[in-house]
């Protein structure tokens, strides 16, 4: 690997973590030595690249630096059209045409010698052709979710018995031919997940769900990891 190439992934390893990164760490990822990231570490430091931490601890990359956002390695530029076309082909029609804009905005501005890696990626997801049909807006779920605002149920579980429920929307799951609603379900006390093709109708309610979006997500990753 080059030096400007090793120089850059040191960046993204760092600005990627949420909690300081050891020169062992980031040898390891980059196939190196650790002496050679401490020339790094010193070289991009030098370069007034805003890297706190020693070694044997760590290190950091301060808030407030960034890298210009496309530039890209090749691998990169396949995991976002990996991404962008399975989301095309599993994700609800709004989230399936952003995926078809972001593609275009990328290519605009991507240098010419590396638009040919995402206009012909060496890999590509399969759309499904055969899926049910959502018996809700997903993207009005989505933007419930956002809000942080409760939905009424009518749904009906696989043997097909109706229930009504109110519910706290957390998350939208997708799987290969179906999508499913995280939620906390105010008539079991707990975290459970509704089908949305089983969904035969939906009432977005103006209710506020108890606390923050952010909270609710908390409190279920508390709850998953507790059950581990």
């Amino acid at each position: 690997m080059r030096k400007a190439d090793r120089l850059f992934q040191i960046v993204q390893i760092l600005r990627r973590a949420n909690r300081p990164v050891t020169a062992d760490a980031i040898a390891a990822e980059l196939e190196t030595s650790k002496r050679s990231v401490y020339r790094d570490i010193a070289a991009l430091i030098g370069q007034r690249v805003p890297i706190r931490g020693e070694a044997g601890i760590g290190y950091v990359l301060e808030s407030g630096f960034d890298l210009p956002p496309l530039m890209l390695t090749a691998d990169e530029i396949d995991a976002v059209a990996l991404g962008a076309t399975w989301v095309a082909g599993h994700a609800d029609e709004s989230l399936a045409r952003a995926a078809q804009d972001l593609l275009a905005k990328i290519a605009a501005v991507l240098p010419e010698e590396m638009r040919p890696f995402l206009g012909n990626p060496a890999m590509r997801a399969v759309p499904v052709w055969d899926r049910p049909k959502d018996g809700i807006d997903a993207a009005e779920l989505r933007a419930w979710i956002r809000a942080g605002r409760k939905l009424h149920l009518d749904y009906a579980d696989e043997q097909g018995r109706a229930t009504q429920r109110t519910v706290w929307p957390l998350m939208i799951g997708y799987a290969d031919a179906t999508r499913v609603l995280l939620a906390w379900c105010e008539l079991r006390g707990d975290f459970r997940t509704f089908r949305l093709d089983r969904i035969t109708a939906a009432a977005f309610l103006d209710a506020a769900i108890p606390g923050s979006p952010a909270q609710l997500r908390t409190r279920w990753l508390s709850t998953i990891l507790t059950r581990e």
